[in-house]
């Protein structure tokens, strides 16, 4: 079963985001020790938990202190952004870390509206030109063209691969059109996961990049030596979800006991629609969560979100996870290989 990380780069409670970002590294190398197969950023803005805002940056950061891991965005909000300046900044990184870059594209602005005027100056880039944007960013990636006037420089004949994330039908269905690899946020927003899986599958395009569709899917994931311990450390997430999700986002909080036991029924009814891709415990159980999401949504591949306040106790999930992964059996007949 592949594996990746998916880093958000939390910046926890009195913390930093220097602190945040100086645990990429150590995280990230012990990814690659430890046998996943690609290392994720997420581009997010407005937001003191998260400090990966610059995303190609930190990408590059990444890159720079690991030598195998592939390394790329989960994802970039392509609305934010000019595809030749995405083009020029993934054509420079795949320049300097050749084979080992992945451009995740995705729909949405990744903030507020008001921030998302601040990013762009207008609101006229609308969500909806988005297809038309990622073709024009594999155009820029692309073999140069006759009589082409605009190149990226870096970029131009890169193939950077791309990926289309979403968490919704729409993005299933770019994916689709374009014949590209589909990774569903299933990690904080499941609802319509069965549905977009099913959608990308039966509408796929071959293309160059991708014969057949490739799924891979968010999973959260608290394991520790113990029931117990993964319980109480998965506090800090659950209480992160809370606030995000009724407008109060902030930094990752500490862990503290029995925190259902003392939830109002709304909230408890909150974190049900979490679970649907949340696993919580020791070696076993998270094996036996991993298997079953596996078997029900037949997944290529599972990228891990982690979000545990002690640094030390987040890297021992990872490691968890990666002892169990050899013990996952994919529910399809053959791995597709793609540019990976």
């Amino acid at each position: 079963m592949k594996i990746s990380v998916l880093d958000l780069a939390p910046i926890v409670q009195d913390s930093s985001a220097a602190v945040a970002l100086a645990n990429t590294v150590p995280l990230a190398q012990a990814a690659e020790q430890l046998g996943y197969t690609r290392y994720w950023l997420a581009e997010h803005h407005n937001m003191f938990g998260i400090a990966s805002s610059a995303t190609s940056v930190v990408i590059g950061h990444v890159a720079d202190n690991t030598t195998s891991i592939r390394v790329g965005s989960g994802g970039v909000m392509l609305p934010n952004h000019a595809p030749l300046v995405i083009a020029e900044q993934f054509g420079t990184l795949a320049s300097l870390y050749p084979d080992r870059i992945d451009l995740g594209l995705g729909r949405a602005p990744g903030t507020d509206q008001q921030t998302s005027f601040a990013l762009r100056r207008t609101l006229n880039s609308a969500v909806d030109t988005f297809p038309q944007d990622v073709r024009e960013l594999q155009y820029y990636l692309g073999s140069p063209q006759p009589n082409q006037k605009v190149h990226a420089v870096p970029g131009s004949d890169t193939h950077v691969p791309i990926w289309i994330l979403g968490s919704s039908l729409y993005g299933a269905q770019v994916a689709a059109m374009y014949g590209l690899p589909f990774g569903f946020a299933s990690h904080f927003a499941p609802a319509m996961m069965h549905e977009a899986i099913a959608i990308y599958r039966a509408k796929f395009r071959p293309s160059s990049q991708l014969d057949r569709p490739y799924v891979m899917l968010g999973y959260n994931v608290c394991a520790a030596d113990s029931v117990a311990e993964a319980n109480y450390l998965r506090s800090s997430g659950l209480q992160s979800f809370l606030r995000r999700h009724t407008g109060k986002p902030g930094q990752l909080p500490p862990p503290v006991h029995d925190f259902e036991a003392n939830l109002d029924p709304t909230s408890r009814n909150m974190l049900k629609t979490a679970r649907a891709a949340s696993i919580s415990g020791d070696n076993e159980t998270v094996r036996n969560g991993m298997q079953q999401f596996v078997n029900e949504t037949r997944a290529d591949e599972l990228i891990i979100v982690c979000q545990i306040y002690e640094f030390e106790k987040r890297v021992r999930s990872y490691e968890i996870v990666a002892e169990v992964a050899d013990r996952i059996e994919l529910a399809v007949d053959e791995e597709v290989e793609i540019n990976s």
